[in-house]
């Protein structure tokens, strides 16, 4: 568990030092993320949406049983920058695009494509986990804005038709209470995470089980650490930040 462990954090290493790496696989890189993107902005949208009004609608009935419903907006929307739209984000890219890249250097690695790069002196990591590590953190970035602002709106609709709630206390309580930073830290862990899952899709690939259905263990496997790691890390990154920056009180 621990070699494993070790492994996993040399290879994140391997992937920051070679990005700096010329050549740089600039078409890898654009392919990858193109794909990411297709495959990962319909579900995410998808998911926004109701991910956005549960909570939107959950802690709206928890700040009106406080008396505190003047403050709805500024709860829901700080909620779902903060915390659910990055762990949407990192889930979907994750579950998708994480499988997909794991499956596909899993699959190279049983063919040894990956020796055979090696024995030529092709770095391996700079050659296909780069470019494929950096997409997954490009497309993290932009889809958490997406979900933002979905999320944002989904629970807009849903506390003002449905909890009665009155748009100018909505947006009022937020302009109040949300600060600049909280949107820095939604962008920063969709970053982080978008690295996490290609990191983890990436190792597990280059490490599978032998034969086919080692990879679609694999496969399996990337997805679950990922999950694991995911909400330990936004835990960490979550008390850091509270610390740092200190809420804004109305």
């Amino acid at each position: 568990m621990l070699e494993q462990t070790g492994r996993l954090f040399a290879l994140g290493l391997d992937v920051i030092r070679l990005s700096f790496h010329r050549p740089f696989q600039t078409r890898e890189f654009i392919q990858q993320a193109w794909f990411i993107a297709g495959v990962s902005i319909l579900p995410t949208m998808l998911v926004s949406i109701p991910f956005g009004a549960v909570v939107s609608l959950q802690l709206g009935s928890l700040v009106s049983q406080l008396g505190a419903e003047s403050f709805t907006g500024a709860v829901s929307v700080l909620a779902i920058i903060q915390q659910a739209s990055p762990i949407v984000t990192a889930l979907i890219v994750a579950g998708a695009a994480g499988a997909a890249i794991c499956a596909d250097i899993g699959a190279r690695t049983i063919r040894e494509e990956i020796d055979a790069m090696e024995v030529l002196g092709v770095s391996a990591v700079q050659r296909l986990v780069v470019p494929r590590v950096l997409a997954c953190m490009l497309v993290a970035m932009l889809l958490n804005g997406v979900v933002s602002v979905v999320g944002v709106l989904g629970g807009y609709f849903f506390n003002v038709i449905l909890q009665d709630g009155t748009p100018g206390a909505y947006l009022a309580s937020f302009s109040a209470l949300a600060q600049l930073p909280d949107l820095w830290i939604s962008e920063i862990k969709a970053i982080l995470f978008g690295f996490m899952a290609g990191v983890v899709a990436c190792y597990r690939g280059l490490n599978p089980p032998p034969g086919p259905k080692g990879v679609g263990d694999a496969v399996n496997q990337s997805v679950v650490i990922t999950f694991l790691l995911l909400f330990f890390i936004n835990f960490i990154l979550t008390a850091v930040y509270l610390t740092v920056v200190p809420p804004k009180t109305g």
